[in-house]
């Protein structure tokens, strides 16, 4: 069983990276920067960084995921873009990622993660701007509510708010 999600795994990465490995160029931002991602990837648009803005995160695919927290009341309603196609846009070619935030808290959450479960990087909440007192500008959220088995420690520890940086990392 464990061999068979892998080389799932390895599929849908190869699918789902394949877009960024034929795209030209990633645009610079315009807008204030909110994440800027680094490591092993391919596509840049500052040195050897991607760095994106409010506006070039929305034009990622995005998802909305209604889950219950451990940081709020009931079920809430989170969107962002989906942490594969954030990976996909970079052409990020690693294992894992490293997480920054903004008070430099940081923690490591597997790219195999992104591609097996809805991961998002939440930009809302309840249709709302994250702001910074809120857990964002971007927070990373799991779809809990539609798998149960992901509320543990180990992934509420990868489930970083306040993201501000994203380091790809071959392991």
């Amino acid at each position: 069983m464990l061999l068979l999600r892998s080389a799932w795994a390895a599929a849908l990465l190869c699918l789902t990276l394949l877009p960024s490995a034929l795209a030209l160029a990633l645009e610079p931002p315009t807008g204030r920067v909110l994440l800027k991602v680094g490591g092993e990837i391919s596509v840049t648009n500052v040195g050897d960084e991607a760095h994106f803005d409010r506006e070039m995160l929305l034009a990622l695919p995005q998802r909305q995921t209604l889950t219950a927290t451990p940081w709020h009341d009931g079920t809430v309603a989170f969107s962002g873009p989906l942490g594969r196609e954030l990976l996909a846009a970079v052409g990020a070619r690693g294992e894992s990622l490293r997480l920054v935030a903004l008070n430099d808290y940081e923690a490591s959450l597997p790219v195999a993660d992104l591609l097996r479960y809805d991961v998002i990087f939440a930009m809302s909440m309840n249709d709302e701007p994250l702001r910074i007192r809120d857990h964002g500008p971007l927070f990373v959220i799991y779809p809990f509510d539609e798998e149960p088995h992901l509320l543990n420690e180990e992934i509420l520890m990868r489930s970083v708010w306040q993201v501000a940086r994203i380091h790809v990392l071959d392991d």
